[in-house]
């Protein structure tokens, strides 16, 4: 059975996407202040974005770590669909 590196690539890609869901909803619900489920459906995206690359909330510890590390499997997750897409 050969695995070639491609498929390896696509694996890694899906098994570090999968949290993105919940990365994401928790995300929101720090940045749109609510717990509400049904953030997850709306298409507000422009406070999200500005609390992504900005400090929309200077104040909160919680906003701040969980922005930066957010932030970071942001871009792990695009340098994965980059090399996953130049292999």
């Amino acid at each position: 059975m050969d695995i070639s590196t491609k498929n390896i690539m696509f694996l890694v890609f899906m098994a570090w996407g999968f949290p993105l869901g919940y990365y994401r909803s928790k995300f929101r619900k720090i940045v749109y202040q609510t717990d509400s489920w049904t953030i997850n459906i709306k298409p507000l995206f422009f406070k999200e974005l500005k609390g992504l690359f900005g400090n929309i909330y200077p104040d909160s510890l919680k906003y701040k770590k969980y922005r930066n590390f957010y932030l970071f499997y942001l871009i792990i997750y695009l340098l994965l669909l980059i090399s996953y897409l130049t292999v």
